[in-house]
């Protein structure tokens, strides 16, 4: 909306058109969705349902009773803000409804008295996936690139949406495992969406570096990179709250949008295997026990019964790990694997 405004307005008042900078408008979409949220989230935070606890999860109870479903304030937040701020068409508005119907299935789950079964959850976000992808690449061949080598591939739609909606789904439930620790989740989640922004809008959105760094250039990185940075923001504001000890918890409505939205970056960049640099500890964390639960259920291979996921309650269970410890390690491990992997799988080509 600010894109076009800008490009209207820009032949009888000059200035206006800073509006077409996309940096600026990433920085209006960070700074709004934080100062929002921010603004927001103690103002209705005594709407929300209260957190079940946690069962089988490491001091699971200390959640009991405490606002969830955060997610469904400060996800709305940003999908306003994007609509302001991203020069929108019909795909980014797509998408925007896919993390909008992933936010209010979370939240259905999160206010239901009984929680939805694994299935259930899984197969809904199998769908949200499938539809994702779909809208993504549009039914037409998607371009992309290789570590370590100038290789580029030409994916047909009939292989890239399976693939695509894999990474997808797994980037939502690893999110969605890795809730369980004030500001866990979303400190990773911000710090790989600060990742995959820069990696969009500097690299692989950027004509003449993607050239020297032999990359396909992708004209629409920096209308990613916006939608990247403006949930920054909105965690931003949300983490504010959710430190530790926290006074309100994302829930399923946040941890799920906040998944699919990481997936569809990822995916955007051209390269999917950036998931396992900018988002690392998240899939090591929470994905990991997918393939212990997968294995267990369907194959009777207990390999990893003596450890127990996600790995966060492992540590603080059996090596007596904080809250805080968990978070700042956490957080450390992916900060450095990120600004070590990416630079070696940039430039090594």
């Amino acid at each position: 909306m600010l894109y076009l405004l800008g490009e209207h307005l820009e032949h009888f008042f000059g200035p206006a058109r800073l509006f077409t900078s996309h940096l600026l408008l990433a920085g209006i979409g960070l700074i709004l969705c934080w100062l929002l949220s921010w603004w927001l989230l103690p103002k209705f935070k005594n709407y929300l349902p209260l957190d079940r606890g946690r069962a089988f999860a490491v001091q699971g109870s200390v959640a009991l009773g405490k606002p969830t479903g955060a997610g469904i304030i400060f996800v709305s937040i940003y999908i306003l803000v994007d609509i302001l701020v991203v020069p929108l068409g019909f795909q980014y508005l797509s998408i925007l409804f896919c993390i909008l119907l992933a936010m209010l299935f979370g939240f259905l789950d999160d206010q239901s008295s009984i929680a939805w079964s694994e299935y259930k959850k899984g197969a809904i976000d199998l769908i949200l996936s499938i539809l994702a992808a779909a809208v993504f690449c549009n039914f037409e061949n998607t371009t992309i690139w290789l570590p370590f080598t100038k290789v580029t591939i030409s994916v047909p739609p009939l292989i890239f949406i399976p693939v695509a909606a894999i990474f997808i789904w797994t980037a939502i439930n690893a999110t969605n495992c890795t809730d369980g620790v004030d500001g866990l989740s979303g400190t990773l989640a911000a710090l790989a969406l600060i990742s995959l922004g820069g990696l969009l809008y500097f690299v692989v959105g950027h004509v003449t570096i993607a050239q020297y760094l032999l990359l396909p250039h992708y004209p629409d990185g920096a209308k990613w990179a916006i939608m990247a940075f403006s949930m920054v923001g909105g965690l931003a504001g949300y983490l504010w709250f959710n430190a530790h000890p926290s006074s309100i918890l994302m829930g399923d409505a946040g941890s799920r949008a906040l998944g699919l939205l990481i997936g569809i970056m990822v995916i955007s960049t051209g390269n999917p295997l950036i998931i396992f640099i900018v988002a690392g500890v998240l899939l090591v964390n929470g994905g990991t026990g997918l393939i212990k639960v997968a294995l267990l259920r369907f194959f009777k291979i207990g390999i990893f019964r003596k450890i127990r996921f996600p790995l966060h309650d492992h540590f603080r269970h059996n090596a007596d790990w904080s809250n805080t410890q968990v978070l700042i390690r956490f957080v450390v491990l992916q900060a450095m694997l990120t600004l070590i992997l990416i630079v070696i799988l940039i430039k090594i080509r």
